[in-house]
């Protein structure tokens, strides 16, 4: 089965809308529990999500929760989601993950031939992508 490296994304009550958001972005398939499907007694934390998952086409694993009550949520810019590879879709996904967020690095040819760019989305997560040129 071997293993895997998939970002874990932390969320302060909204994971349940950036991960249907993802999904549009992406297409896959998304599963979803909240902190009550798995049959948490606290009932502040009964609507958070407490894991979810979303598998996509492309071969990309995205996970996320909503820290529960008690928990220091602490969002910063040390971590960023990395997309590369040769497709078309990485434009496209670069697009859709800009809507309502931020271009900190609008994705263009760089002096390393790809083409790259970086974003944080309307969520505050920071995404990378690279683009790499087609070599003859």
């Amino acid at each position: 089965m071997g293993s895997h490296l998939n970002p874990y994304i932390s969320f302060n009550g909204n994971a349940r809308q950036a991960m249907e958001f993802y999904q549009e972005v992406f297409g896959g398939k998304l599963e979803l529990g909240t902190a009550a499907d798995f049959g948490s007694p606290d009932p502040a934390d009964a609507d958070k999500v407490m894991h979810a998952r979303l598998d996509t086409p492309g071969g990309y694993t995205l996970m996320a929760w909503d820290v529960p009550e008690g928990v220091p949520y602490r969002p910063g810019n040390d971590v960023a989601v990395y997309l590369g590879g040769d497709g078309g879709d990485l434009r496209d996904h670069f697009e859709k993950l800009t809507v309502g967020g931020t271009v900190t690095m609008p994705l263009e040819k760089q002096p390393w031939g790809d083409e790259a760019g970086s974003l944080v989305d309307r969520f505050g997560i920071s995404w990378m992508v690279n683009i790499t040129r087609q070599r003859s």
